[in-house]
Parts: C-alpha cells; sequence; structure tokens
C-alpha cells in the first residue's frame, strides 16, 4: 500500500500516513490515519502525493451509452388538453 503525503497550511506541518492516528495539532485538526485524510477546514489542506485507482469498470454497454445520448437529445413536448 502507498503512503499519501498531505500538509497543512494552517501549520506547515507535513504527514505520511501509517497505520497509527497522527494530528497536526493546530485548530484546523488534520488526521492521517491509513488513506483518509480529515480535517476541520479541507480548503487548509493538501495533498503532496495520493493512492491513484484505476477503475475502468463500466455497466453500460456502447449500444447503451449511445441511447442514452440520444435521450438527453430530446425535447419535451407541452400536451393541451381540453377542459370540458
Amino acid at each position: 500500500m502507498d503512503n499519501i503525503k498531505v500538509r497543512c497550511l494552517s501549520c506547515n506541518v507535513e504527514l505520511v500516513s501509517t497505520s497509527k492516528v497522527q494530528c497536526c495539532g493546530c485548530p484546523n485538526m488534520m488526521r492521517v490515519v491509513d488513506n483518509k485524510v480529515s480535517a476541520v477546514d479541507l480548503t487548509k489542506v493538501v495533498m503532496l502525493n495520493s493512492i491513484s485507482v484505476k477503475n475502468n469498470k463500466t455497466f453500460l454497454t456502447q449500444e447503451d451509452v449511445m441511447w442514452q445520448e440520444a435521450r438527453k437529445q430530446r425535447k419535451v413536448r407541452k400536451l393541451n388538453f381540453e377542459v370540458r
């Protein structure tokens, strides 16, 4: 398993993921456990490297994708009903 490396922009502490819980200690409280990162404000956290997951599984066939694209381009018709 590759380790992820993150930096807290509030206190400039860099943490590398391990099996232990690591915390930067500033008010933002960035924590790293295994491959999970959490913080009070994630906009103040920068990922220095990350794990890339390649998931190329598609459940739709090429015909299904083409049908969905054609369906998206259909126009909505308004129906006028006669009220008696």
